[in-house]
């Protein structure tokens, strides 16, 4: 039985996605509060890891256990909505809502009342537009007039807008460019810090991987091993991100 700390757990997960070889996680374990940035998921291996941790998809074989609960016990569709309310997914696959505006988006988890806004709705919204590194003057800009680094950070809002337990991160440095990259890792580093989430963050970069969080794994994608750099080569790259 997992420890009651511990908020995600996979041992031994098998799950075939049709992809070239089937995803394979010989052992994981994620503490609350605690991050870890892992490399080696593609973005369907990414998008495969992120379903199997919320219990959206089951594994074929091996044990997925959040919070003390195997995802393969929740039978209910109203037990499982409240559990995966636990999670919150910063992906690409999060749509934004084209016409409406940043204010709207980010206040779309909360309530349906997007024309006009409660007052109540409208300050946690602000509160969170500034957590997350959205401006006021943005806020009531269209969301597709936004950049690509602003648009992440409307998702990285929605995402966190149901105080989750645990932040999901599938690949969110890919779409922006170098110069973006030592800001967003400190802000996910520091928002995982001030709420205690514990926190999931994808990559392919070595360098993003190792400014966003002091722990580092690689999968051996054949064995399913989840390997962690050596010391010194995590804190070379991290220095190197952060031009010291």
């Amino acid at each position: 039985m997992p420890s009651t700390d511990v908020a995600v757990s996979l041992r031994n997960v098998h799950k075939d996605y049709g992809g070239l070889r089937p995803l394979r996680v010989k052992h994981l374990e994620l503490r609350e509060g605690e991050s870890v940035a892992l490399m080696g998921f593609d973005q369907v291996g990414a998008e495969v890891l992120v379903n199997l941790i919320t219990g959206a998809t089951l594994p074929d074989s091996g044990d997925v256990d959040v919070f003390g609960s195997a995802t393969g016990a929740i039978t209910d569709p109203d037990a499982w909505l409240a559990a995966a309310d636990q999670f919150g997914i910063l992906s690409d696959r999060i749509l934004l809502l084209e016409s409406f505006s940043v204010e709207q988006n980010l206040a779309l988890p909360i309530s349906l009342e997007l024309d006009h806004l409660p007052v109540p709705v409208r300050a946690i919204v602000r509160r969170l537009a500034d957590e997350v590194g959205v401006t006021n003057a943005q806020l009531s800009q269209v969301v597709t007039h936004l950049d690509a680094e602003s648009q992440l950070r409307v998702r990285l809002g929605k995402a966190l807008a149901l105080a989750p337990r645990v932040l999901l991160a599938e690949h969110p440095n890919l779409t922006l460019s170098p110069e973006h990259l030592p800001r967003l890792a400190s802000d996910l580093a520091r928002i995982a810090a001030s709420r205690s989430l514990a926190m999931v963050v994808m990559t392919a970069d070595p360098i993003f991987a190792n400014a966003v969080s002091n722990r580092v794994l690689t999968l051996i994608p054949a064995t399913g091993a989840l390997t962690a750099a050596s010391g010194w080569r995590r804190w070379l790259t991290r220095a190197f991100f952060i031009g010291l």
